[in-house]
C-alpha cells in the first residue's frame, strides 16, 4: 500500500455502528494542542487512519504520534489531534491510529500537506512504521460552533462505501439520515458529514461522518439506544458495500 518516496500522503487532490466491537489498546497519554479557533463559513474535515506494524518499538510509535500532533502549530490548521484508536467496530478495518484535523478550505489543506514540517514527519516518523494508510477528506455540511475539540472528547468516525450505481439522490438521502442522528441520539455535541473529495486514498469509501461526544461515557450511552440505531441502519444498509467505524478519544488535558 505504501509508497516509500516522501510525498504528501495526506494531501488533498482537490455513526452508525454496524458490527460488534473489536477492542484495541486504550490511548496512551500524549499531549495534543487543540486551542486554535476561527470564524469561518466552511470547514474541511481531514481524517487519516494508520496501521502500525505489529512489532514496532513503542518509542517509534510515540515519535510518530508526537510528530503528528506537533503539526497543530502550522498556520492553516484550525484543529488537529492524533493518537491510538479506542476501538474499531468493523471487521474489515485493522487500523491502530488516527489523525483528525480541520481547515477553512481545500487550499489550506493543500498548504498543510505541502509544508516541509508535514513532509518531514511523514518521511521520518510515519512511513517507516506503517504498513497501511487511508485518508478521507470532506467539506462539512455545517460549521461546528467549536472548531477545536476539548480534551477527553470522544469521536465516532464512520466511513461508508456505496454499492455501484447508487444515484446522487440516494446519496443525499443517506447523508440526510446521518445528519438526523444528532436529533435522535442524546449526547452528540457535533456531527458533520459529506462526500469524500480525495478518492485516490480512500479505498473506495465515498461518504464520511464524525460525531463528537463530551466523553466516552456519553458515546457508550448513545450506543445503548438500540431501537433507534437499528432503524437508521435499515434505512441505508441496502445501499452499502462496506462500513468502517472507529472510536477515538482526545488525550486529556493532563496527558
Amino acid at each position: 500500500m505504501l509508497c516509500l518516496k516522501a510525498r504528501p500522503l495526506f494531501s488533498s487532490p482537490s455513526s452508525l455502528t454496524f458490527s460488534s466491537s473489536k477492542h484495541l489498546r486504550r490511548p496512551f497519554t500524549l499531549s495534543t494542542r487543540t486551542f486554535k479557533s476561527s470564524i469561518t463559513m466552511s470547514i474541511v474535515e481531514h481524517v487519516v487512519l494508520f496501521k502500525v506494524k505489529d512489532d514496532t518499538d513503542q518509542g517509534k510509535i510515540n515519535a510518530m504520534v508526537g510528530g503528528l500532533n506537533g503539526l497543530v502549530s502550522l498556520d492553516p490548521v484550525l484543529h488537529l489531534t492524533a493518537g491510538p484508536v479506542l476501538r474499531t467496530r468493523s471487521p474489515i478495518s485493522n487500523f491502530t491510529h488516527m489523525l483528525h484535523s480541520r481547515y477553512k478550505s481545500k487550499e489550506d489543506l493543500n498548504t498543510y500537506s505541502a509544508h516541509p514540517d508535514h513532509m518531514r514527519v511523514v518521511k521520518e516518523n510515519v512511513l517507516p512504521i506503517c504498513d497501511d494508510i487511508m485518508a478521507v477528506d470532506w467539506v462539512a455540511d455545517n460549521v461546528p460552533a467549536t472548531l477545536s475539540l476539548p480534551p477527553s472528547s470522544a469521536i465516532k468516525l464512520t466511513f461508508l462505501k456505496l454499492k455501484e450505481n447508487v444515484t446522487s439522490e440516494v446519496q443525499g438521502e443517506i447523508l440526510g439520515v446521518i445528519k438526523g442522528i444528532k436529533e435522535g441520539i442524546p449526547g452528540i455535541q457535533q456531527i458533520t458529514c459529506g462526500e469524500n473529495f480525495s478518492p485516490a486514498r480512500a479505498k473506495g469509501f465515498s461518504l464520511a461522518s464524525i460525531a463528537v461526544f463530551p466523553g466516552v461515557e456519553e458515546m457508550e450511552a448513545a450506543e445503548g439506544n438500540e431501537e433507534y440505531v437499528k432503524l437508521q441502519k435499515q434505512k441505508v444498509r441496502d445501499y452499502l458495500d462496506g462500513v468502517i467505524v472507529i472510536d477515538y478519544v482526545l488525550p486529556s488535558a493532563s496527558s
